[in-house]
């Protein structure tokens, strides 16, 4: 026998689509189960247990919700279950698997984050597929870690560490893991290795609390970016996206209005720290980045966006001296360093 807890939340995964309008459903969640059910009942004696904490979806999420989320998982008796499976919408999946992945650093079980691209009443819907694959992974004894399986239309199931998984791609519903690299694929029932290996249960575990600072501002590059919309009067910390190559606007050729160097010149006289990302660390680095640098910036190397954020949010949540912060933030926590 198999106890697996199961935390319905909401998302597409947990809606109906009734005249035009996708919404969450209470009967949707629980649909889930007895889809899997009809179609493994041969499978061997599997009993779920289920809470359903909230019915939210994914895009109305704030950190507070992560902090709920901890907080009702952590209330369960925990040693009963050989996994925990959360159903969860697509929009913020890559942050929440972040914020997961990173706090429960130390558990050992695991935890796996299925969503799915349409209500599961849609035929074509790939929530059944990926909440396969999460079980399959907790009946096969797999490791812990935080995981997102998920099912691009017409490819194979891919399992995803949850601290590498990246937004979906603009105008679809595809998800991919930083650099293409999924923690293994799923296919008829077996799980293969991608040829990546990570190895979290090397790492030393960091104990940490379900505080996330809302102190933390993410700003995203775009031709024309004018920081002085900008308002920082509730802000300690700017975390700052970055174009593909690690760039972003260090010239003042058009005005000062659009030179990030200006910006991270008003954020210092400010006492507020920016941070950069992503960038991957090599010997070679445009122009750009070397003077953003220079300036005072502090790259966070080699990791996502979703998760350099969301680690920026725990880091100032649990620590305060400096040295602790950046200490937590250059440990890799969680595989979360490509």
């Amino acid at each position: 026998m198999k106890n697996i807890l199961v935390v319905f939340t909401g998302g597409t995964i947990g809606s109906t689509a009734v005249g035009g309008t996708i919404n969450t459903s209470d009967a949707a969640p629980y649909k889930l189960i007895q889809l899997f059910q009809q179609h493994h009942a041969s499978r061997e004696q599997i009993s779920f247990h289920s809470v359903q904490p909230m019915q939210i979806l994914s895009e109305n999420l704030a950190p507070v919700v992560w902090e709920k989320l901890i907080a009702v998982i952590e209330a369960q008796d925990i040693d009963r279950y050989d996994g925990v499976i959360i159903t969860h919408g697509t929009d913020t999946l890559a942050f929440t698997a972040s914020a997961l992945g990173l706090y429960f650093n130390a558990l050992d079980i695991p935890i796996l984050l299925v969503s799915s691209d349409s209500p599961l009443d849609d035929p074509h819907a790939n929530g059944l597929p990926n909440f396969i694959c999460a079980v399959e992974y907790i009946l096969q004894g797999r490791g812990a870690g935080v995981f997102v399986p998920y099912t691009n239309r017409n490819q194979t199931t891919q399992l995803h560490r949850g601290t590498r998984l990246a937004s979906s791609l603009q105008l679809g519903g595809d998800f991919m893991s930083v650099q293409g690299k999924s923690h293994c694929r799923f296919v008829n029932g077996a799980f293969t290795q991608n040829g990546f290996i990570d190895t979290q249960k090397l790492r030393q575990p960091v104990p940490l609390k379900a505080d996330f600072t809302k102190r933390v501002l993410l700003i995203r590059p775009y031709p024309g970016l004018d920081y002085r919309y900008i308002n920082l009067d509730a802000v300690d910390v700017v975390l700052h996206d970055l174009y593909h190559s690690g760039t972003a606007c260090s010239s003042a050729q058009w005005g000062d209005q659009f030179s990030l160097l200006t910006f991270i010149r008003q954020c210092r006289e400010r006492g507020i720290k920016v941070y950069l990302a992503p960038a991957v660390k090599s010997d070679n680095a445009y122009e750009s980045t070397r003077e953003l640098l220079q300036e005072g910036a502090e790259m966070i190397w080699n990791m996502s966006l979703e998760t350099a954020y969301v680690k920026l949010l725990l880091a100032y949540g649990n620590f305060s001296d400096e040295r602790q912060i950046m200490d937590f933030i250059d440990r890799d926590v969680a595989c979360e360093h490509v």
